[in-house]
């Protein structure tokens, strides 16, 4: 393989590479498998995903290496827990010396890029210093040459010369400044020996010898030009005519006397460049210095001049004297940074003895650089070396980075550790938690499961024992024997209550509780539920009244049985603990609350409907979110006048003993009563406020209460509603027939009757105009009788609250009087108001010779359209059981009729068939869906079919069918039959002419769980009867097809 050559480069083992190489497979394979925990819920496993990607590395692995089969060998060897831990371990020991040597590689690495960038400025500033010291040089460099072509225009060239020795030394002084390197110039003539004497009469000197001076250290005084030797005889001379007054000591010397000076100026003649001596010290400064000389030829020569020609042509020799110390020491002072470098300038044309020009001689092993110094003489080669004068200081920075990237490796390290066993343990806890889940999931199914069968098994037989007893009350039973029946019917009640409750309180539990969305009339249910509680309201003596906003719909669509559950259990509570006073419900708009200010102000003792003291309701709403501006019930409920929601608000008036304030924190606690006491004297399980927070919560509601003790307690819940059109399509399909028909009935019965209510509490007198205006009736309001009676003038009824008419016997006997007086049959006729039945009594024995008609409270449309058209003659007269529809209705409309029951149960059969043969319809029983569907095979007699849907054959225990299998035989079969009609392969005449074969189907069950009733759908069945049910619920059910049947017929 190409890259495996490369791990060589590296001090690793391979079987460390590999190791690591299977790790890192591992983890990628490994450690995003699962979605651990997530909100508190343990999330499922992916495995289908990295899972493979693993494989899919250990395959290219073993493409790429023949080693794959001991990668896929350690990833078997660490799947297990111990080696896991041990492998952690070791890659953490790992981890922790990799860190240390990357650190100090880290260390290593900045330090050399210090001392690199350490070396670029040196190198910079030495750089710089040598190339200003080469200019300068250059420059004086140039004058000297320029100097030299002034002496052989101006000496040689003129005849006589125009240069003396007191001209040259002046002009020299004058110039000076343009040579500010040098430290004097001199001029030597070429002298042959046979020009000697001549030249030494014409000058007055003689020539003198330089090598004494060379070789003999230079004294402090001034140099005295009589101890020189003459220089002796040779074939030419060079002695010095010229000279600048700083080292006129030097004239008359031979120049070519000097070994040193003699090799300058033979090489400057045949060059015809500056050339350079080597360092020397200068003879009065006894500084380090050099020479500079240049030529003077007799005559310009061409640039490609051989040596010969120049030497023969050479006239005199021109030379520069400079100071290389002071040179140098000018150079640093003009720059800034002279202290922080050492400067040293060598000459070294000889490398193996390098003479220094300037600077001391130390030895440092610290950094240097090395400049190249060019002063025109390529024979002669000169270097500039620096060093920084101060030690480099500690590598703070390299020190704290590298150790502050060990912290970070040592934390990654650590964390990587922590999280391998964090992901071990939550691994581990994962495991632990499927199976525990799976236990719960198992545990949840049983429980649904045992919910089911206990709910069936007890509601079966529950449904036979309600049944008898309805069907015995039909017979002729004494006083003693009815009140048995009653208390048995009761108690029978009590007990499905009390499985209702549960089995709610295990669906919410489960979140299995869902809501219906049905039409449903609001004022009818509230009447339904006053029912359920008059008789004990009445026992009591206590006011019970609802009252109804006109805002508020007729008809809305909601889940009318969850609803009614809610006002149960707040009444049922409320009648529980109010011994005295009254209860009091009302249902208003929220926004209507929020801007009415009759509603909102405060109530006091004369303003409530028995008077007694309550507590202030608006307590009780306080913090619910539809009244904060901010929330969003209340932007949605004013964003838009069009909007199809409705929100109301409906309060459970009481002047019970009240909650302690100890208890209140508990109250929608399942299963938590104030006191243990509770229990034992009003009974109930302590649910059923937990379980009306929750459907309110699923109403998109909020509940509240506030309660005072000894006085009373409010609890005010808020619910979320669909309005929809009385005259709509879905309104008249899905709705009950009756509430229409008795709504229009009674509209038109008392239509344009007007009624005189006397009553000294004003929010009880609206109570009653309100369910008197439901009946079409106009309503005038009275506070006593005095006033009453100035108000008879066309007036149909009279109603006194039993308050008002006791309040003065001998004022109730003269507005008797004044009632009869005329004797007329057509006068108003009077109704007294009472919520006790011994106030019919005393109102019998307390009235003689005329005794008036007494209307039970609570109030319904329904009781007080059949008492008012008992009294006064009106409207349809049969038989009404507590505002109930008249049985003469009843028969009609089942007279006749063809229903098929089938139940497994000998006792349900009965039931169902006695209930419906009450009504007039003719029933056949059958205990087999298999029978059923022969039976209810087209063309059949049957106007509709009752059937259970657990029955042993059906359900699996001969055939493992569904719950519903036979009604989906059915359909199918009426599908199939409607078919070949259509098409004509079946005559309808054999069919008794019915073109579409739909029987409706009702379940009966024991199962009250949500998903029955949606499988009731999904089967094709048209309705839904839970058990136990009385005759009221199977008629309820048969009159929604009957009458749409006859609506369609006509």
């Amino acid at each position: 393989m190409f890259w495996m050559p490369y791990f060589h480069l590296f001090p690793f083992d391979l079987n460390l590479v590999y190791l690591v190489l299977m790790i890192c497979c591992w983890i990628f394979s490994e450690i995003p498998m699962n979605w651990f925990i997530v909100g508190g819920e343990v999330m499922e496993q992916r495995t289908g995903f990295l899972g493979e990607r693993g494989k899919l590395w250990f395959k290219w692995w073993e493409k790429f290496s023949g080693r794959g089969w001991r990668i896929y060998h350690y990833y078997q060897y660490i799947g297990s827990k111990k080696v896991r831990q041990a492998w952690c371990r070791k890659l953490l020991v790992t981890w922790v010396l990799g860190s240390i040597l990357g650190s100090l590689s880290i260390f290593w690495y900045m330090n050399s890029q210090t001392v690199e960038r350490r070396k670029e400025m040196l190198a910079s500033m030495c750089d710089e210093r040598a190339r200003m010291l080469q200019d300068q040089f250059n420059v004086s460099m140039n004058h000297v040459q320029a100097l030299s072509i002034l002496v052989s225009t101006f000496h040689h060239g003129k005849n006589p010369s125009a240069i003396d020795q007191m001209t040259f030394a002046r002009y020299t002084e004058r110039t000076a400044f343009e040579r500010p390197l040098t430290s004097g110039v001199a001029y030597a003539v070429k002298v042959l020996h046979s020009e000697r004497d001549q030249f030494e009469k014409q000058q007055g000197w003689t020539i003198k010898k330089m090598d004494i001076q060379e070789q003999s250290p230079v004294r402090e005084d001034e140099y005295a030009t009589e101890t020189q030797e003459i220089s002796p005889v040779q074939e030419e001379y060079a002695p010095v005519i010229f000279a600048q007054d700083t080292i006129a000591h030097v004239v008359s010397l031979d120049m070519l006397s000097g070994k040193e000076d003699r090799e300058n100026v033979l090489r400057a003649r045949a060059s015809g460049k500056g050339v350079l001596t080597a360092p020397f010290r200068l003879l009065k400064s006894k500084r380090l210095g050099v020479i500079l000389t240049f030529a003077v030829y007799k005559s310009e020569l061409p640039s490609n001049a051989t040596p010969k020609e120049r030497i023969q042509a050479t006239d005199g020799y021109l030379g520069g004297v400079f100071d290389i110390e002071s040179l140098v020491e000018k150079l640093l002072h003009q720059l800034a940074s002279k202290q922080t470098i050492i400067v040293n300038v060598y000459d070294t044309t000889n490398l193996s003895t390098p003479i220094s020009m300037y600077g001391s001689n130390v030895t440092d092993n610290g950094i240097y650089h090395v400049s190249s110094l060019n002063f025109g003489d390529p024979f002669r080669k000169h270097e500039m070396h620096c060093r920084f004068k101060q030690k480099p200081p500690l590598p703070f920075l390299e020190i704290t980075t590298s150790f502050g990237v060990l912290v970070i490796a040592l934390l990654l390290g650590y964390i990587f550790y922590a999280t391998m066993n964090r992901i071990a343990k939550v691994e581990d806890d994962y495991r632990e938690m499927m199976k525990l889940k799976k236990r719960a999931e198992a545990a949840d199914v049983a429980k649904s499961q045992f919910l089911a069968t206990v709910s069936h098994e007890i509601r079966t037989p529950m449904n036979g024992v309600l049944g008898m007893l309805q069907m015995l009350m039909d017979t002729d039973l004494d006083i003693t024997q009815q009140d048995y029946v009653r208390t048995a019917q009761a108690s029978g009640k009590a007990l499905v209550s009390l499985i209702n409750e549960v089995l709610d309180q295990a669906k919410i539990e489960s979140g299995k509780l869902e809501l219906e969305a049905v039409c449903f009339n609001l004022r009818a249910i509230l009447d339904d539920v006053l029912s359920l509680f008059c008789g004990k309201s009445q026992d009591k003596g206590i006011e019970l009244a609802v009252y109804i906003s006109d805002h508020v719909p007729e008809i809305l669509i909601g889940d009318p049985g969850r609803f009614r559950q809610i006002i149960t259990n707040l009444m049922g509570n409320s009648i529980k603990f109010t011994e005295k006073g009254h209860i009091f419900v009302t249902v208003h708009l929220v926004e209507e609350v929020m801007k009415s200010i009759e509603v909102e102000k405060k109530v006091s003792s004369t303003n409530t409907l028995s008077g007694f003291p309550v507590a202030d309701k608006r307590r009780s709403w306080e913090n619910f979110k539809a009244f904060n501006q901010e929330g969003p019930l209340f932007q949605q409920s004013f964003s838009s006048t069009s909007s199809d929601l409705i929100n109301l608000i409906i309060s459970v008036e009481d002047t019970g003993v009240g909650i302690p304030r100890e208890a209140q924190s508990r109250v929608f606690t399942p299963f938590m009563q104030v006191g243990p006491s509770i229990s034992r004297i009003h009974g109930g399980t302590g649910i059923g406020l937990s379980i009306s927070k929750c459907l309110v919560g699923l109403m998109n509601g909020e509940i509240g209460f506030v309660s005072e003790p000894q006085i009373g307690s409010t609890f005010t819940f808020t619910a979320v509603f669909t309005s929809v059109s009385t005259d709509s399509i879905e309104y008249k399909n899905q709705h009950q027939p009756q509430i229409t028909n008795q709504s229009e009935l009674v509209s038109s019965e008392f239509k344009g009757m007007t009624a005189l209510v006397v009553d000294p509490r004003h929010v009880r007198a609206k109570v009653t105009k309100y369910h008197l205006q439901r009946l079409g009736i106009q309503v005038d309001i009275a506070p006593d009788l005095n006033q009453a009676s100035c108000c008879l003038t066309s007036v149909n009824m009279v109603l006194v609250d039993k308050e008002a008419w006791f309040k003065d016997t001998d004022l109730s006997l003269i507005f008797v009087s004044k009632l009869s007086k005329d004797g007329r049959s057509d006068g108003p006729k009077l109704f007294i108001l009472a919520n006790s039945i011994s106030w019919t009594k005393v109102i019998n024995a307390k009235s003689p010779g005329y005794v008036p008609t007494v209307i039970m409270k609570p109030l319904r449309a329904s009781m007080l359209a059949a008492s008012l058209q008992r009294a006064m003659g009106v409207g349809n007269k049969g038989n009404c059981r507590n505002g109930g529809i008249p049985l003469l209705s009843l028969d009609t409309l089942l007279h006749g009729k063809q229903i098929l029951v089938v139940d497994d149960n000998i006792v349900n059969l009965r039931v169902a068939a006695g209930a419906l043969k009450k009504y007039g319809a003719q029933v056949v029983c059958t205990e087999s869906g298999k029978k059923a569907i022969a039976m209810l095979k087209p063309p059949h007699n049957f106007d509709a079919c009752f059937m259970d849907i657990q029955m042993p054959e059906m359900d699996g225990y001969t055939y493992f069918l569904e719950w519903f299998e036979a009604t989906r035989r059915i359909r199918d079969t009426e599908h199939n039959v409607n078919g070949r009609l259509q098409l004509g392969e079946l005559s309808i005449e054999a069919y008794r002419n019915i073109a579409n074969w739909h029987i409706p189907i009702l379940a009966m069950t024991a199962d009250v769980i949500q998903a029955t009733h949606v499988e009731c759908s999904k089967c094709g069945m048209d309705g839904y009867v839970s058990k136990p049910f009385e005759g009221e619920q199977l008629y309820r059910e048969l009159t929604r097809f009957f009458k749409l049947a006859a609506t369609k017929s006509e």
